[in-house]
């Protein structure tokens, strides 16, 4: 994944955690952090020194004219279409954070833009760069599952578990019109159908906002949302999601049940895989001697050595490098992958809004 070929100048829009968390991934891949832009012509210099920039720029435009190659979009989601639309339009490829847009148009419209420049649009869905996910994945294309029955699991935090916690996520002008379900939710979802192959067709889902009120401001986001759905290949499935589950701080858990062999990954656990079969089980450890060539790719550790987030994360960022550079990493989720998302986040919302009514979910975009 080295991508030595030539070496990325990229520039970073946004100096809080996500943008440091680009920045590092950035660096480790090999790139130049050319600029950093903040949030306001003050910030400049700060978000420069967040984001291991050379030098900070007061406007997006500055950085756009520079001679950067990859625009890093770390912005409030609100801000995503017009900050991406404007890289693109000025030659940039972008790795923009999810959700790639706040509604299915603009999301859309994103990978429309990204495919008729020719450039490259990825969104960090980086669950994907565990290696142990790319070995349940290399499994089940193997048939290792047997008919796949059922899939089910939960993504459950709890750093908006308070009654005063706030961030600018819960603000639905700037967060969307969805929190919980298109923050973690959407994680969850994009892992289950990249490790299946199989998407979700049909989804009936329920919101619950617990906090109506937050620092004396109305809420209209949900704190959680439950859904039960079906996939094409008929598969039943469940999920729970959760910003106000107190002890969990990041805890994706999916479990895939087969008649031959079932699955189990926890992010908090991210270098075992629990295999069950009925007459035994086992835990499979992280062990690039044994594992299978597409999880050994995305490894980056000995056997024994605790690999996670942040290596998922550079592991996602040297494979959009690549992308930009030339080749076709496996696995590498675009922007079609965020409009995707949108999709199925819409899918919920409008599920919800009808009493938990049935939502067929539109994948005939992803079959063409």
């Amino acid at each position: 994944m080295s991508t030595n070929a030539r070496k990325l100048r990229v520039g970073i829009v946004g100096g809080g955690f996500m943008g440091q968390v680009h920045g590092r991934a950035a660096l480790v891949s090999g790139a130049t952090v050319a600029g950093a832009v903040g949030s306001s012509p003050g910030r400049a210099e700060a978000a420069a020194e967040a984001t291991g920039a050379e030098r900070g720029f007061a406007t997006l435009d500055e950085l756009l004219a520079s001679d950067i190659d990859v625009v890093h979009v770390c912005t409030p989601n609100n801000t995503h279409r017009e900050v991406t639309l404007k890289a693109l339009e000025a030659g940039k490829h972008v790795v923009c954070e999810k959700p790639l847009a706040t509604s299915v148009a603009d999301a859309t419209g994103l990978t429309a833009a990204a495919q008729e420049a020719g450039l490259v649009g990825a969104v960090p869905f980086v669950y994907r760069y565990h290696p142990m996910v790319r070995e349940l994945r290399t499994r089940i294309a193997a048939g290792d599952a047997g008919t796949i029955t059922s899939l089910h699991g939960s993504y459950l935090q709890d750093w908006l578990a308070g009654a005063d916690d706030q961030n600018w996520r819960v603000d639905d002008t700037t967060g969307g019109p969805s929190r919980t379900f298109a923050d973690i939710g959407s994680h969850w979802c994009d892992l289950t159908e990249f490790v299946t192959g199989d998407r979700i067709a049909a989804i009936s889902a329920q919101l619950r906002t617990v906090r109506a009120q937050r620092g004396g401001v109305d809420v209209h986001t949900e704190d959680l949302a439950t859904a039960q759905f079906r996939t094409e290949a008929g598969v039943v499935g469940t999920i729970v999601v959760s910003q106000v589950a107190a002890g969990r701080k990041n805890r994706l858990y999916l479990e895939v049940s087969g008649t031959e062999s079932s699955f189990g990954f926890d992010q908090e656990d991210p270098d075992r895989l629990w295999v069950g079969r009925r007459d035994a089980s086992q835990l499979l450890t992280r062990d690039p001697e044994t594992l299978s060539p597409p999880a050994a790719r995305v490894n980056r550790l000995p056997a024994g050595h605790a690999q996670g987030y942040q290596d998922a994360f550079d592991s996602f960022v040297a494979d959009s490098y690549a992308a930009v550079l030339g080749d076709r990493p496996d696995g590498l989720p675009d922007f079609a992958a965020g409009a995707r998302s949108a999709r199925v986040v819409d899918a919920v919302l409008r599920s919800a809004a009808a009493d938990s009514a049935w939502i067929t979910v539109d994948n005939s975009v992803d079959n063409s």
